[in-house]
C-alpha cells in the first residue's frame, strides 16, 4: 500500500490497517491538508484486497481539537477577494461540501472503522468518529460537539450521524450547549462502545483486539453485514448533509462567527449577538 501525507499515517498489520490522525504539534487539528489527504488514504485502503477492518487513532495527547480555527479565521478573512456576494456563497457551499466528502470517505469504506479515542475530540473530532462504525475511549478522553460555542452549525456529519448513535435528547442537550462530555458519560449515552484504562495505549490495545476479532470472520459476510446496516441511512444522511451546506452558505458570515474567532485570538469568551 502506497501511501503518503503530513497530517495522516497509514499502516498495516495482519489484515488491520491503522489510520493515525498525525499532527500531535497542533493537537490534530483539522485543516485543508486533512480535508485533502483523507479521501486519498480511504482510497488506498479501499484499494488492498488485504485489509478486513480498519483502526482510526491519533499520534500525540489528543485524538483532535477539531477544525483548524488559525486556518478558517484566515479563510473567512480573504473571502472579500471573491467577485460578489453571489460568489462568496458558491464558494462557501463548495467548501463545505468537499469537507462532508472528505468525512464521507471515512464512512464508506467497505470494511469496519473502529475509532480510538484518547485525549479530547472536539468539534470536528466527533464528525469523524461519527462517521466510524465502532468508538472505544480511554478514561479521560473528552467528548464534544463543540460548533455552537465558536458560532457554526455543525456541517461535517455529527448532526445527521449522532442521532443513528445515541438519542435525540442527549445529541440536543449535546449539540446546542457545545458542552464536554468525559468518557463516562459518554459511554452512558451509548457515544462510544466501550471505555479502556487511561491512556491512548490501553484503548489502542482494546482497538486492535477487537479489529483482529472482526478480521478473523469471513470478508465478504463483514463487508456484506456493513453494506446491510447502512444502507437504509444514506439517503437521509446525504439529504441532510446538503441542507446544512446550503443554511451554512447562507449564515456562515455572521456577526458572531467573526466574534467567535477575534475571541479565540485573543484567548477571551466571545459575546453573541445572534447576527
Amino acid at each position: 500500500m502506497e501511501f503518503s501525507s503530513d497530517v495522516l499515517t497509514l499502516t498495516v498489520e495482519a489484515h488491520v490497517a491503522t489510520l493515525w490522525l498525525d499532527r500531535p504539534e497542533a493537537r490534530n487539528a483539522l485543516g485543508s491538508a486533512l480535508w485533502r489527504d483523507l479521501p486519498r488514504a480511504c482510497a488506498a485502503i479501499d484499494e488492498d484486497p488485504e485489509v478486513r477492518c480498519v483502526v482510526l487513532a491519533a499520534r500525540g495527547e489528543h485524538f483532535s481539537v477539531g477544525l483548524d480555527l488559525k486556518e478558517l479565521g484566515s479563510s473567512l478573512s480573504g473571502s472579500a477577494s471573491h467577485p460578489s456576494p453571489a460568489a462568496a456563497s458558491a464558494s462557501s457551499y463548495a467548501a463545505v461540501r468537499a469537507m462532508q466528502a472528505s468525512v464521507n470517505s471515512l464512512a464508506d469504506l467497505a470494511v469496519p472503522v473502529i475509532a480510538a479515542v484518547h485525549g479530547y475530540c472536539i468539534g470536528g473530532g466527533v464528525d469523524l468518529i461519527c462517521a466510524a462504525d465502532i468508538r472505544l475511549a480511554s478514561s479521560r478522553a473528552v467528548f464534544s460537539v463543540r460548533e455552537t460555542k465558536v458560532a457554526i452549525v455543525a456541517d461535517l456529519g455529527t448532526l445527521q450521524r449522532l442521532p443513528r448513535i445515541i438519542g435525540s435528547g442527549h445529541v440536543a442537550e449535546l449539540a446546542f450547549t457545545g458542552e464536554d462530555v468525559d468518557a463516562e458519560r459518554a459511554a452512558a449515552i451509548g457515544l462510544v462502545n466501550s471505555v479502556h484504562g487511561d491512556s491512548d495505549e490501553d484503548v489502542l490495545r482494546a482497538a486492535h483486539d477487537l479489529a483482529r476479532r472482526i478480521a478473523a470472520n469471513s470478508p465478504l459476510a463483514v463487508k456484506g453485514t456493513k453494506a446491510v446496516l447502512r444502507a437504509a441511512d444514506e439517503r437521509a444522511i446525504a439529504e441532510g448533509l446538503d441542507f446544512v451546506a446550503r443554511w451554512n452558505t447562507m449564515y456562515l458570515k455572521s456577526n458572531d462567527l467573526a466574534e467567535a474567532m477575534s475571541a479565540f485570538a485573543e484567548r477571551r469568551s466571545p459575546v453573541f449577538r445572534g447576527d
